[in-house]
């Protein structure tokens, strides 16, 4: 199973040097594309089919830290999204990869985002699927109770998918994972970005569910109204997961495989 080796990760501050885990597909001489899991995990809502969809891409996948095969953690971080894009950032030195591109689900969106905005020149363009915007959600407060409270209650067929990716600690990962979205919303003044959606000088493409459960109302909106060179892809009854829906992977695979062909072929011509 492939581990890279990285000095250290601000998600695990303790831990020096760190070993993650990423599964690599697909093309191995290919455009790099860092796929980014959500906060439940990349197993929960796998990218098979986009992977087979899109031949010419190299596709890193990493269990970031406090996840599948990667170090566990008690507790996620303060601004913990800033702390992922700093670990990805790591992993992807130690790969040897200079320029890349990023589909981000969910967590892993706003993940991408913050990627971008740090090292633009390294971002060749980002696929932000389930995005969030907003500090506070009053929409899913309920959910990150149950993820820090009951993780048992979502039910037999989702916790087994998760005891299959993270073994007996993924009570754990719900719970911390619940427990960083409540501790955000406790300040919910400002964004998930402090403030600086509109400098993203990145190609954009946003692959959204309309029934999305987690988004907030008008959230998509704003976002689009900071970045509005994005290309938006709202796709009707779609929920949380377009990539990963039966009704709705299609669509949103096509969606993203013609994007990065556009970056792909941008690559080629050298702009």
């Amino acid at each position: 199973m492939p581990y890279v080796q990285v000095a250290g990760s601000p998600l695990a501050p303790e831990v020096r040097p760190i070993e993650l885990y990423y599964r690599e597909l697909g093309a191995p001489d290919g455009t790099p594309l860092l796929v980014l899991h959500g906060g439940w995990g990349y197993a929960f809502y796998p990218f098979d089919a986009q992977i087979a969809a899109l031949p010419e891409q190299r596709v890193i996948v990493p269990d970031r830290t406090g996840y599948g095969k990667s170090p566990r953690i008690a507790a996620l971080p303060p601004r913990f999204h800033h702390a992922a894009a700093a670990e990805h950032e790591a992993m992807l030195d130690a790969l040897g990869i200079e320029r890349y591109a990023i589909w981000g689900h969910s967590d892993g969106a706003v993940i991408a985002s913050i990627m971008a905005l740090r090292r633009p020149a390294r971002v060749t363009g980002i696929i932000l699927e389930a995005l969030h915007l907003d500090r506070e959600k009053p929409r899913s407060r309920a959910f990150f109770q149950m993820m820090r409270d009951d993780p048992d209650g979502f039910g037999p067929k989702v916790t087994a998918k998760l005891a299959a990716e993270h073994g007996d600690g993924w009570r754990a990962v719900l719970h911390a994972g619940g427990q960083a979205w409540l501790d955000i919303a406790a300040t919910p003044d400002g964004d998930l970005y402090d403030g600086r959606l509109a400098e993203l000088s990145v190609p954009v493409l946003v692959i959204h569910g309309a029934d999305d459960p987690r988004t907030e109302p008008d959230e998509l909106d704003r976002f689009a109204r900071a970045v509005p060179s994005a290309e938006l892809h709202v796709l009707a009854g779609a929920g949380h997961a377009p990539h990963s829906e039966r009704a709705t992977s299609a669509a949103a695979t096509a969606a993203g495989a013609r994007f990065l062909g556009r970056l792909n072929d941008r690559q080629r011509a050298g702009s």
